[in-house]
């Protein structure tokens, strides 16, 4: 049971993760990786996805943490389930952000409920030009809609956000 608790736990708090490292990392220094993920561009690979190869490299990393195998009596035995919370984590990810919302994986466009208000609440994450501004930085938790686009709106009006298309409709 208590194995179950740490990759939820795990599984929540990577979110947050992702949310931070999305706003300041990817939308920081880390722009020159992230940028093809917001501009037209050609072929299916993009050098984001190096981005899933970090979250592969963390989730390694703790189930070599928890690992006997590696660590001997040094393994800390919460950290194979840390392991399995960020590696669910980044299926649900691979399956919600990649598949879901820019149809990498599959074609469906959710006509109404949670599904249909993530992939409104990313595109007007896509909705800035550039690295500056922007809304929902998150994954698998979306703000309404509405209000994101009221945020954009005042970042617009604050010069803070060059929007590539209108938030009207």
């Amino acid at each position: 049971m208590i194995e179950l608790l740490i990759v939820i736990a795990t599984v929540l708090f990577m979110e947050g993760v992702a949310w931070s490292s999305h706003k300041y990392v990817m939308h920081g220094f880390g722009w020159n990786w992230h940028r093809d993920h917001h501009e037209r561009h050609d072929g299916f690979f993009e050098k984001n996805d190096l981005y899933a190869v970090v979250g592969a490299a963390i989730s390694i990393s703790f189930f070599m943490i928890g690992s006997p195998l590696v660590l001997g009596d040094a393994a800390w035995a919460p950290g194979t389930w840390v392991g399995v919370g960020v590696l669910c984590y980044g299926v649900i990810y691979t399956l919600v952000h990649d598949g879901l919302v820019h149809q990498r994986w599959f074609r469906y466009v959710p006509k109404r409920g949670y599904a249909k208000r993530l992939v409104q609440a990313h595109k007007l994450h896509h909705a800035t030009e550039g690295k500056e501004g922007g809304v929902s930085f998150g994954f698998i938790f979306a703000r309404d809609p509405a209000v994101l686009k009221q945020e954009l709106k005042v970042q617009r009006e604050k010069g803070i956000a060059v929007l590539r298309e209108a938030i009207d409709a």
